[in-house]
């Protein structure tokens, strides 16, 4: 399995000793994503140093909306030669969230307009984040993103109509540790059932989003307990397991390995 989205750098974590636990459970690869230019750039030392040892890293290379007010004039030019390193899988995480807005909304939208810009110019693929923000960022999505090599709504936990609309994108669907809620994820769990298994990507959004399917709780979540989402997902749409994994880590092979 690959874990298809993991906050790796958060203090939280001794990040060498999270890819070993990971390596343990089985898994194969993870996403490290990214929220600013200078944690991109981590990002990027990171799986250069470690890639392979003892499992496959990519990341992503981007402005994270909260983050849209760092954007400067240099932060293009930054992003693209980012964008031109082998292991660097997509720009990300961008998009837009009106929900706290610790960046206003005109900032967020023009970082996330020069993140497209460069995606296209790059032929890079976008990895998405959305809150409280669905009408805007699909209108500019469609607008400005018909290039991109693909799309990952990135932890998607929205509803039938959404689900339907970033399908429409030719969007990949990220789902995490947010379905194994059943307070908060009635509309997830309703989705699911819409969404076709080639598009499907498993992430744990690490350290966040403890799958509650798994007991005792510990402090933080981690890639090592990414099968519990192919566990919740697999008895909510009546899929075996091994299928489910099967065709997310195919899907994120040939999203994030093949570059």
């Amino acid at each position: 399995m690959f874990d298809a989205g993991v906050n790796l750098l958060d203090r939280r974590f001794d990040p060498v000793e999270v890819i070993h636990n990971a390596a343990e459970a089985g898994l194969t690869g993870m996403l490290i994503i990214s929220s600013d230019i200078e944690e991109s750039d981590k990002a990027r030392q990171f799986c250069h140093q470690y890639n392979g040892k003892p499992i496959q890293l990519r990341y992503t290379a981007g402005v994270h909306p909260h983050a849209a007010s760092t954007w400067t004039n240099k932060s293009f030019d930054q992003l693209r030669l980012l964008a031109a390193d082998k292991l660097c899988a997509a720009i990300g995480e961008c998009g837009l969230d009106f929900n706290r807005n610790f960046s206003t909304p005109e900032e967020q939208k023009y970082a996330f307009l020069q993140q497209l810009k460069i995606a296209e110019v790059c032929n890079m693929g976008l990895y998405l984040h959305e809150r409280d923000a669905f009408a805007t960022q699909v209108d500019m999505l469609q607008k400005y993103a018909e290039n991109a090599k693909f799309k990952v709504a990135h932890c998607f936990t929205g509803g039938i109509d959404n689900i339907k609309t970033y399908l429409a994108l030719d969007c990949f669907i990220g789902i995490t540790g947010w379905l194994c809620d059943p307070k908060r994820a009635a509309e997830l769990r309703e989705a699911v059932s819409q969404l076709p298994l080639n598009r499907l990507l498993l992430e744990t959004d690490a350290p966040y989003l403890f799958p509650k399917n798994i007991r005792p709780r510990a402090k933080n979540n981690e890639p090592k307990l990414l099968n519990a989402i192919a566990i919740m997902l697999s008895e909510l749409i009546n899929v075996d397991i091994v299928e489910i994994q099967r065709c997310s880590a195919a899907n994120a092979q040939r999203l994030f390995l093949s570059k």
